[in-house]
């Protein structure tokens, strides 16, 4: 509790400095300890704190102050603010946190304690309230056209979006806003709002399986990627399963992948786990298998298990368990939205089964395929055969008039030009891989300072620069 407190208050000097400096990359340090303050932080000290800091003629204050006081008390709020003052034992941080704040009137701190409030309701469950709150504050934001406001504006779109998806008539609705919203970042050049509005409107177009205005959307956009990583991983999810659903599965994959890279590792573990269920499904379409060890990790092993079973039909090319599969866990693939993709799977699960036939008979009647794969008649398996041949599946011929498929002999890979195609595909990857680390490399802060002197040495350099320049002048003067 004191501890939140105590950050809040750091938090907002540290605004008030940035504004001040119009240095406004500092203001992400905010954020790093907002998650601790929105899970600490009361609706009573909340309600304190902005009594203290805003002024008694700011209308943002008392339009806070009414939505606070829609939240039911907690029993773990019932406390004396100012319990423990005459004690004696009381500790520096509990002192600290008793000091009243200076009022502001900038607008960034106005914003940032909305942001608390709107939190707060949503985990009270006050939804409808949440979406009112965050639609006050964000025409409040469109009054001003201030670079250290950005973030803070961002943010609150963010809750507006969320609020209105979770507890509003439709999310279609704020889809103008969000146009306009992105609209308006473009032109005044904010790179923080484009990224997170840019994710808001990919996620409101998929969210309504609109994929072709998604992918129209990411060809006419560009992403500032240099803007915040976690808007980054976001977007590559999005743009990824916008390319899957587009047959695009190389892209998809390629931007999957980065999308797990990019993540943190030892937090976002739902994100992870959706990542990883729709990267294992393009990894199936593309005809690969995917690893074991993905299916291993402890935080992904019970979400993924469904997936190792499919992934196993699909290895196999037994058509028999890919329908048990699907039929078995069909409601859980429908929540993960990855049933649509998963039936394309079908195609593959034949030409797997189709490619183990080819290499292991010389010769097989139509009848006996149409059996192994579980296939409806001879005939179908027929025009399966047919098929894969043309698309280069399986190298045979088709002899209609006795009914069966003759396997041609099997050719040296070496001799193929397979060998320098996967070659080229992992040189590439290395390259890709080589590349991203080197646009993430920071160096430490502070460190050109190690190269700097001091006062004193400065001091002293000048006095012996000044020494010398006189001894030269004399000599001159000598000589002369």
């Amino acid at each position: 509790m004191d501890s939140a407190w105590k950050e809040l208050k750091k938090n907002v000097g540290l605004i008030e400095k940035v504004v001040a400096s119009s240095n406004k990359e500092k203001l992400t340090r905010v954020f790093r300890t907002t998650a601790h303050i929105r899970r600490e932080l009361t609706s009573i000290e909340l309600t304190r704190a902005i009594q203290e800091i805003l002024a008694e003629d700011n209308e943002a204050r008392a339009t806070l102050l009414q939505f606070l006081a829609l939240i039911p008390p907690e029993a773990e709020q019932d406390f004396d603010m100012n319990a423990g003052e005459d004690d004696p034992t009381v500790n520096e941080v509990e002192k600290d946190a008793n000091v009243h704040m200076e009022r502001s009137e900038l607008i960034e701190v106005e914003v940032y304690l909305s942001l608390l409030v709107i939190a707060l309701l949503l985990k009270s469950q006050l939804g409808q309230d949440a979406q009112r709150l965050a639609d006050q504050v964000r025409g409040r934001c469109a009054q001003f056209n201030r670079r250290t406001l950005d973030i803070f504006a961002a943010r609150v779109m963010t809750y507006f979006a969320y609020a209105f998806e979770r507890y509003g008539d439709g999310i279609t609705a704020i889809r103008p806003l969000l146009l306009e919203a992105h609209r308006t970042a473009c032109l005044r050049c904010d790179e923080i709002g484009q990224a997170t509005l840019l994710n808001l409107l990919l996620r409101n177009y998929l969210h309504e399986n609109l994929y072709d205005q998604a992918y129209k959307l990411v060809s006419k956009t560009t992403f500032p990627e240099a803007v915040s990583n976690n808007q980054f991983v976001r977007y590559l999810y999005y743009v990824g399963k916008v390319h899957a659903v587009q047959l695009e599965y190389s892209d998809s994959y390629t931007k999957l992948m980065q999308s797990i890279r990019k993540a943190p590792q030892n937090t976002a573990v739902g994100f992870r786990r959706t990542v990883y269920k729709l990267a294992i499904i393009v990894q199936l379409l593309m005809g690969e298998v995917p690893e074991r060890s993905i299916f291993n990790q402890p935080e992904l092993k019970t979400a993924l298990a469904p997936y190792l079973q499919l992934t196993n039909a699909v290895r196999v090319g037994n058509l028999e368990d890919f329908t048990a599969v699907l039929a078995q866990h069909a409601e859980g693939f429908k929540a993960d939205k990855t049933h649509t993709l998963i039936l394309r799977l079908r195609h593959n699960v034949i030409k797997t089964g189709l490619r183990k036939i080819n290499t292991s008979y010389s010769k097989i009647l139509f009848s006996d395929i149409c059996a192994k794969l579980a296939l409806d008649t001879p005939q179908n398996a027929e025009f399966v055969c047919a098929k894969a041949i043309r698309d280069g599946v399986i190298d045979a011929v088709i002899d209609h008039k006795h009914g069966w498929m003759q396997s041609k002999e099997t050719i040296d890979v070496y001799a193929t030009t397979e060998p320098q195609q996967a070659f080229h595909k992992r040189i590439t990857f290395c390259l890709d891989v080589h590349n991203e680390a080197v646009k993430a490399m920071r160096y430490p802060p502070g460190a050109y300072k190690k190269d700097l002197e001091s006062a004193e040495e400065r001091l002293e350099r000048e006095k012996q620069e000044d020494e010398l320049a006189k001894e030269i002048e004399e000599e001159l003067d000598e000589g002369l």
